[in-house]
């Protein structure tokens, strides 16, 4: 079944990569923004403020590289953390490109909607960071915290002009 459901997502978004090339070419201002939390870090360290990932944490990001395999990205985002750029670096190294960072405390400002603008790309963050930046995307409080157990959340946010839709997908 999970198997299934895998093979449903990689068809989905590579049907919606597809539709964004495809539109793209009529209109390049559209951005489609993948966000993702970091994969399970290490907690045997409580006073460890920038954990590694642990083993299932390394799996959930090379999985990660796996679902994202036929998305074409522009850039890669993560905060400063460990675990955030261990799990955005297999889908760096599998796309070669290079991981740029982002302050969690200015989240989606004009300097990076310039940047970002009219491209596809990955955001890896935190319980905390990913749904307020995805919030501020969208102009409204519609997601809360991620619950520190769950590390397969993604967002995806397209953006068109002033039009900005969101879905929500939850990978085992």
């Amino acid at each position: 079944m999970k198997k299934i459901l895998l093979l449903f997502l990689i068809v989905a978004l590579n049907s919606c990569n597809s539709e964004k090339k495809q539109d793209s070419q009529i209109d390049n201002h559209t951005s489609v923004y993948y966000f993702i939390r970091h994969a399970e870090k290490d907690r045997s360290e409580t006073t460890n403020k920038d954990p590694k990932l642990t083993e299932a944490g390394e799996q959930r990001a090379r999985k990660w590289s796996e679902i994202f395999e036929n998305i074409d990205f522009d850039q890669i985002y993560s905060t400063s953390y460990n675990r955030t750029k261990r799990t955005a670096f297999y889908v760096s190294k599998k796309q070669n490109i290079p991981i740029d960072i982002y302050d969690p405390n200015d989240l989606y400002s004009d300097s990076f909607k310039a940047k970002t603008s009219g491209k596809t790309v990955l955001v890896v963050g935190h319980s905390n960071t990913t749904p307020k930046f995805v919030n501020s995307i969208l102009g409204k409080e519609q997601f809360d915290l991620i619950d520190d157990s769950n590390n397969g959340n993604l967002y995806i946010v397209t953006v068109i002009a002033d039009k900005k839709s969101v879905q929500l997908l939850t990978i085992n």
